[in-house]
């Protein structure tokens, strides 16, 4: 017998993140790859496996503990000699550059047997998508440009997955409409008064599902455009070149017993993820996940956000601004992860008004339905303890892939434990004609980051059957992909933060422009952001950047294609950018950078 010890493997974009449960204990016998402590970025909550086998010896890491690659989790007594630990995540790019997108090692996962079908086939197609969201859509539409068959199956009553009918889309409809009341009732200081506004949360509901209605009805005519053939259901793979499709009515994903069988030269799954549920919240109407809170019911007087990530702080916004007076709770030290201190603080300071108490190092560990409320239990990871009663709870702790949900195994493709499965830089599985792209094949969980898979899967696949070698030779090779939390002020970043480029050893220069600065910014009456930018100072090139304010998601784009051009502080700042705009704060940032910016006091020598 031999001691091994356990440590974290490749986790990709996870870094500096909280030890929320533990799994096992000393003297728990584990299996290779069996999970051992979930963890909790700000976009997703995952588990951690074991690279070995063997009775736990020791736990070396506590409930709140911050993980990163390499962290010793246990030591464990086992007769295998030590190996590579498993990757936690699916990769989704190669490391093309010390920015690059988040990539991890594919994850050893156990690979089945494929299943076997030979019964009657109602359609047939070239391609066959599952999952209609921003990925799969992309797939199907850009598929069927290449002039293939496509079958493109869908859950839900329209197209557009999450993202469309209960997610980015209604979200950002209603943060707009917050935005604008926010702005309102500060231009009585500039001498102009709407008075206080009255809400009609039926229009407000109404204007929010038709621009979901507007988005998934041009879908649906692009399918139509395209000849995509649409099946309404729930997909699972019989073998590797048949999917049953229970077919589904309604509004909501009702089955109505009727069954499709699609054959399939390729497919390209693009099944999303769900919103992960605390197990000890109890069901009750007052509780919801996001989707709940979009369907904006009502305007609570109290509310809890469980978790402070992007997704949580946005519904927050709303609901704020509608009259709700807000707590969060949130495991790690500090609001929407992920991002520079520095910039969330700016957006928090402008945002401390709505909040009534933020709860860090903090966990939920249970909750009550009363009639005057859910009455929640929190546990500070200093052991103190308190309770509140809120009249509506959101839980926003994360999400989790839907790669175990689709019968995955009868087609041979492996999935991992945690419901991710893994791909190359082609998209493809362990299965050759079967792609996987977007949140099932591991984090950024971002819309924008599964349009450009997903358009890789398609154009490989097409290129193998039309034996195409241009398109079969596509790849998935961003270098860096931009988040961005539309709150207000907006924080945007993309590429290295200071915090990563200190963790990696690499030294920064740093080129900062505050708003204060910024003629458009000051006649806004918005003048609190800044944008920065950052520069490798042996290469000179830059390697990343953030911006805090209004319309700075607007804007990471021009950062994140300067870091994929490999622009210096020359090029950037050279570039003329109109005058006055926020944008060209941008040039500004790259002009301080290089020491020749003149809408700033010189800099001391």
């Amino acid at each position: 017998m031999a001691l091994v010890q356990v440590q974290v493997p490749d986790i990709g974009d996870f870094k500096d993140v909280a030890v929320i449960e533990l799994l096992v204990k000393v003297g728990d016998t584990v299996k290779v790859e069996q999970s051992l402590v979930t963890v909790e970025s700000d976009k997703a909550s995952m588990e951690i496996p074991s690279s070995h086998a063997g009775v736990v010896k020791e736990v070396k890491v506590a409930l709140g503990d911050k993980i990163n690659q390499g962290t010793l989790l246990l030591v464990l007594e086992s007769e295998v000699a030590a190996a590579p630990a498993p990757a936690a995540v699916a990769p989704v790019a190669p490391a093309a550059s010390p920015v690059a997108a988040p990539v991890a090692a594919p994850a050893p996962a156990f690979v089945p047997a494929a299943g076997s079908y030979s019964g009657p086939v109602d359609l047939e197609a070239d391609v066959l998508v599952l999952g209609a969201g921003p990925g799969g859509y992309s797939a199907a539409f850009r598929a069927a440009d290449l002039g293939l068959k496509v079958v493109l199956v869908e859950r839900y009553a329209t197209l557009g997955g999450v993202c469309l009918n209960v997610g980015c889309i209604p979200s950002k409809a209603l943060l707009h409409v917050a935005a604008v009341m926010d702005e309102v009732s500060h231009l009585g200081d500039l001498g102009v008064d709407f008075g206080a506004p009255t809400v009609n949360i039926d229009k407000l509901r109404g204007h929010k599902e038709k621009v979901i209605g507007k988005l998934t009805g041009g879908l649906a005519a692009m399918a139509k455009m395209r000849k995509v053939t649409t099946v309404r259901g729930y997909g699972n793979f019989i073998d590797a070149f048949h999917v049953e499709v229970e077919e589904t009515a309604g509004e909501a994903q009702a089955k109505t017993g009727a069954k499709k069988v699609v054959r399939f030269k390729q497919a390209i799954i693009a099944a999303g993820s769900q919103a992960v549920r605390l197990p000890f919240l109890p069901q009750d109407p007052r509780i919801v996940d996001s989707t709940g809170a979009l369907e904006l019911k009502g305007t609570p007087k109290k509310m809890l956000i469980i978790g402070g990530g992007i997704i949580g702080l946005e519904m927050g916004t709303v609901y704020s601004t509608l009259g709700a007076r807000l707590d969060v709770v949130e495991m790690l030290d500090g609001l929407m992860q992920g991002a520079d201190r520095d910039l969330v603080k700016v957006w928090q300071k402008m945002n401390a008004k709505r909040f009534d108490n933020i709860m860090l190092k903090t966990k939920t560990v249970g909750a009550e339905a009363t009639p005057e409320g859910i009455k929640v239990q929190f546990e500070g990871l200093d052991g103190t303890k308190s309770e509140g009663v809120y009249d509506f709870v959101l839980q926003a702790v994360g999400r989790t892939p839907n790669g175990k949900k689709i019968a995955a195994e009868k087609a041979g493709v492996a999935v991992t434990d945690r419901g991710f499965i893994n791909v190359d830089v082609q998209m493809r599985t362990n299965v050759p004609h079967i792609f996987a792209i977007g949140d099932v094949v591991g984090q950024p969980m971002l819309a924008h980051k599964a349009v450009h898979e997903a358009h890789v899967a398609a154009e490989v696949a097409a290129g193998a059957i039309l034996g195409d070698a241009h398109l079969s030779k596509s790849q998935f090779d961003a270098r860096v992909i931009p988040s961005v939390a539309y709150t207000d002020p907006e924080v945007a970043w993309v590429g290295l933060t200071e915090d990563q480029a200190k963790a990696q050893g690499i030294k920064v220069k740093k080129g900062l422009f505050p708003w204060t600065a910024s003629g458009r910014a000051i006649a806004n009456g918005r003048d609190e952001g800044f944008t920065k930018l950052l520069f490798d100072e042996e290469t000179h090139r830059i390697v990343g950047g953030g911006i805090v304010g209004t319309h700075a998601g607007d804007m990471i784009g021009e950062i994140a294609l300067a870091i994929e051009m490999g622009a210096d502080a020359v090029d950037i700042g050279k570039t003329i950018h109109p005058h006055p705009t926020l944008g060209e704060s941008i040039g500004m940032a790259a002009e301080v950078a290089h020491g020749s910016c003149t809408d700033l006091p010189p800099a001391r020598k």
